[in-house]
């Protein structure tokens, strides 16, 4: 081994270290203090950050990969991804229970708000340089300007939630669920033809701006389940057992932005600012999340869990190595990106996974008026990245 690969294993081998330690330590807190099925919710959150980052999952690159190259290999692993949801979803919420504890989709208004928030959004996640999830990752793997963005998502989050009230009476529809309207089997059929659809969309795209797919085989010796990288479909299959395993234990799908709005909501309580006042935080669920330990939310555990998870599996990879030093223009896009992200997740009842995964793979009309805002919303920031210097 020469002298600069003993360096980056060593280097590496602190961030392995500290997420390890933290994780079992948490893990035992959370056991002790709230529970097996929270400190089991958090064993899924480490899971999702491993997954994410190894397989370098992401909706923002594939989205754009599609508008810049015609490249459809990530959009078509987020329809396994969904296709794999739909069909355990689906009848778990029919059913309504599952271990004692009730179930319920991610189903939502088809209005303005949804709209407006999930175009924000769009332009937010190319100017950002990831999603929600993706943020929480790569900030998780040691990428500085994402903690930039992740710290705007926190403070577009609290402005969203500020504004949360005003964005109610939105013109539109009422809430739309496959599942309740059709039945079952025939939601899945619905939600499967839709997958396929984009499928093969995607294909022709491809086909017709390069003559054939991208080639993705491979004899696997270039994969690693422990040090990674995972293929695309392993990180599809892995992000569906995480939102089935959270619909399991949490009796709801997941989510991770109303995560950032009640960080930020309680640091600006403890400057002394009140937040109570505002109508997103006087439902009593959230007015009780408010009043607790962050670490007795579900969606707050498991975005902690995908920030170690993913410092572990950087460090595993050997790859943890932060630089500081950000250009202005990729910072002020970072800032902006960041932004846009958190107010339009919380006027459109959440991100790329809330919204749009779990809302899609709820079998609701909610979730793919979101994908269908949100993209276009992404070919835009897709078009403005290089005013920010931005490949």
């Amino acid at each position: 081994m020469n002298s600069e690969a003993t360096i980056r294993l060593d280097r590496n081998r602190y961030p392995v270290l500290i997420g390890a330690l933290l994780s079992a330590s948490l893990l035992v807190f959370l056991t002790n203090t709230y529970g097996w099925r929270q400190s089991a919710l958090f064993i899924v959150g480490l899971f999702a950050g491993i997954a994410l980052y190894h397989a370098a999952f992401g909706f923002t690159g594939a989205w754009r990969a599609v508008v810049n190259t015609g490249r459809g290999a990530g959009l078509r692993a987020q329809m396994i991804m969904l296709g794999v949801t739909v069909l355990v979803f689906t009848p778990l919420i029919a059913q309504g229970e599952l271990w004692g504890i009730s179930l319920r989709g991610n189903v939502y208004p088809l209005n303005l708000a949804v709209l407006a928030g999930a175009f924000i959004f769009g332009i937010g996640m190319q100017l950002g340089g990831g999603c929600a999830s993706g943020t929480l990752f790569t900030a998780g793997g040691g990428n500085a300007r994402m903690v930039v963005t992740l710290l705007a998502f926190i403070a577009g989050s609290v402005i969203g939630a500020w504004h949360w009230s005003q964005w109610q009476d939105s013109p539109g529809f009422a809430a739309v669920s496959l599942q309740k309207d059709y039945g079952t089997v025939a939601a899945i059929a619905i939600s499967m033809a839709l997958f396929t659809i984009i499928w093969f969309i995607s294909v022709a795209i491809e086909k017709r701006k390069h003559g054939q797919l991208a080639n993705s085989s491979s004899d696997g010796s270039n994969y690693s389940w422990l040090r990674g990288p995972w293929p695309l479909v392993a990180g599809a299959l892995g992000l569906a057992a995480v939102n089935i395993s959270t619909l399991a234990l949490a009796g709801r799908p997941w989510g991770i932005t109303s995560g950032f709005a009640l960080w930020g909501s309680k640091l600006m309580m403890s400057t002394g600012f009140d937040v109570t006042s505002w109508g997103y935080w006087q439902r009593p669920s959230y007015a009780a999340a408010l009043d607790e330990s962050v670490l007795s939310n579900t969606t707050s555990v498991m975005n902690i869990g995908i920030l170690l998870g993913a410092l572990i599996a950087a460090g595993l990879a050997q790859k943890y190595s932060p630089t500081f030093r950000l250009p202005l223009r990729s910072l002020s896009a970072a800032i902006i990106g960041g932004l846009l992200m958190g107010y339009g997740a919380r006027i459109a009842f959440g991100c790329n996974i809330g919204a749009f995964f779990s809302g899609v793979g709820s079998a609701s009309l909610s979730g793919w008026l979101w994908f269908l805002a949100a993209f276009i919303g992404s070919m835009i920031g897709t078009r403005l990245r290089p005013r920010f210097g931005l490949d």
